[in-house]
């Protein structure tokens, strides 16, 4: 039997894992799909089959009258005002600048939020830890995204200057998200708690797609290609469904600032993926940001609790 402390060590290196090979079936969706229908029809796909799932697992719930403006709240949150900004503004910046952002943003938004709603207390160990993250991630990325060049000439004056500010917002949006989601897990399902949030943001996001993405429309016909279908399937299935589930367990039970922490970590097997797929090469300022960026997710995740109290251990 998986003692409590070990098992949710376990789901964060599974969800480390698995979020940082998303990028694999994210690129390959959106060479070919306008990127929000891409997201939107991935997040609507899985908010129904998490549903369906956790129907057959008798996790059924009811939802309260009094809890259905936090649930619209987490899931436009978390999935709309998320995504939506965050493939609007890598149009604009180059992916090294985005990676900087985001990663490095997301975590610092979910302490900054945990602690104005007094989710967690501020302590030193989880300031250092942040500190040791956003360093390394700084030492990994900053280097190459100096070299890199915008995707295109700015479409409009200050297109750079928005795309990096809607990437940082989407950091903070998804950090205020992931602190409302918490109280939901302490009453409803994990599953329940995902599958409703990507479902509403989903269907939201495909909306805004179909309204305002140029080729959106067209594009429902599904004429893809193999190899965006196969990306699909994979973020479905493994970016949503599990990875999503258990940051959704792992929020529940050690804290948004602590589960948030997979940023550090993530990075580490988008490299190594990277060099062992497409052969890319590890400098030595690379194993330096990943050695420090590794320390900072440690001394996030050691001494995490067994669980916090909670109505659901699913």
């Amino acid at each position: 039997m998986v003692t409590g402390v070990s098992k949710n060590q376990l789901r964060f290196l599974m969800l480390c894992a698995i979020w940082g090979s998303t990028w694999i079936g994210t690129k390959a969706g959106i060479d070919v799909v306008p990127p929000l229908l891409f997201a939107g029809t991935r997040f609507t796909a899985a908010g129904i089959l998490l549903l369906l799932y956790a129907w057959t697992k008798g996790e059924k719930a009811s939802l309260k009258m009094q809890d259905g403006f936090r649930f619209t709240a987490v899931s436009i949150l978390m999935i709309t005002l998320c995504y939506g900004p965050l493939f609007w503004g890598m149009q604009y910046i180059n992916s090294g600048t985005a990676a900087v952002l985001e990663m490095s943003l997301t975590p610092i938004a979910l302490l900054v939020f945990a602690l104005l709603l007094n989710e967690e207390r501020l302590n030193s160990r989880r300031i250092l830890a942040i500190a040791l993250g956003v360093s390394g991630l700084i030492v990994l990325f900053w280097p190459a995204s100096s070299h890199e060049t915008s995707p295109s000439p700015d479409p409009f004056p200050g297109a750079s200057l928005w795309g990096g500010l809607a990437v940082a917002a989407a950091a903070f949006t998804y950090g205020y998200g992931s602190v409302l989601a918490r109280p939901l897990l302490r009453t409803y399902p994990a599953l329940f708690v995902a599958g409703m949030t990507t479902l509403v943001g989903g269907i939201a996001l495909l909306i805004s797609a179909l309204a305002f993405e140029p080729g959106a429309l067209s594009a429902l016909s599904g004429n893809w290609g193999t190899t965006a279908w196969l990306g699909w399937f994979f973020l479905v299935i493994f970016g949503s469904l599990i990875g999503y589930t258990t940051f959704m367990r792992l929020l529940r039970d050690i804290g948004a600032s602590r589960a948030g922490s997979y940023a550090f970590v993530s990075p580490v097997i988008a490299v190594g993926l990277g060099a062992a797929v497409f052969a890319e090469q590890i400098t030595v300022m690379d194993v330096i940001g990943i050695v420090v960026m590794l320390s900072g997710a440690y001394l996030a995740m050691s001494g995490v609790p067994a669980t916090e109290s909670a109505t659901y251990e699913s």
